[in-house]
């Protein structure tokens, strides 16, 4: 793989503070939302949300998300975007929100909050997304004209 690649994604990665989220319910139905989250050093992500919210509910049922990290601070053509296929679940227990928190928060010099508040009768929980493919966007041309492709990264490049 061209270390390139894998250095561009993980700079997009560092830069950027939110994922555009998709999920999809039992009805079918995709749904995107962006959130806030940090990673650990195995690319696994992290985000609150609502437990209630469309796509909570998504991934209660299906465990399977993607999303997608766009660096859109570059000019109009210079964007380029890290997409992701993960597995994805609600953390239910203490140990596993702390191990969260330490990412979630500390990626932006907050306070942790108090762990009741994504425990219990909380209308707030932690979500976990673990990765199994990653890809980069690159230039490409098909019969002379320009396209967007995307170029397949092993995971284990980027840690």
């Amino acid at each position: 793989m061209h270390s390139s690649f894998v250095k561009q994604a993980k700079k997009i990665i560092e830069r950027n503070l939110y994922i555009t989220l998709a999920t999809v319910g039992n009805d079918g139905l995709p749904w995107s939302s962006p959130v806030y989250a940090a990673y650990d050093e195995k690319y696994n992500f992290y985000w609150a949300s609502g437990k209630n919210a469309r796509h909570s509910l998504n991934i209660k049922e299906k465990k399977i998300v993607s999303f997608v990290i766009f660096d859109s601070s570059v000019p109009w053509g210079k964007g380029k975007g890290v997409y992701f296929q993960a597995k994805a679940y609600e953390l239910a227990d203490e140990k596993t929100i702390l191990h969260a928190f330490k990412y979630r928060y500390g990626r932006i010099r907050q306070p942790e909050p108090p762990i009741e508040e994504f425990l219990n009768t909380a209308p707030r929980r932690i979500y976990k997304a673990i990765p199994e493919k990653i890809w980069i966007s690159v230039d490409a041309e098909d019969n002379g004209y320009f396209v967007d492709k995307r170029i397949e990264l092993s995971l284990d490049t980027l840690k």
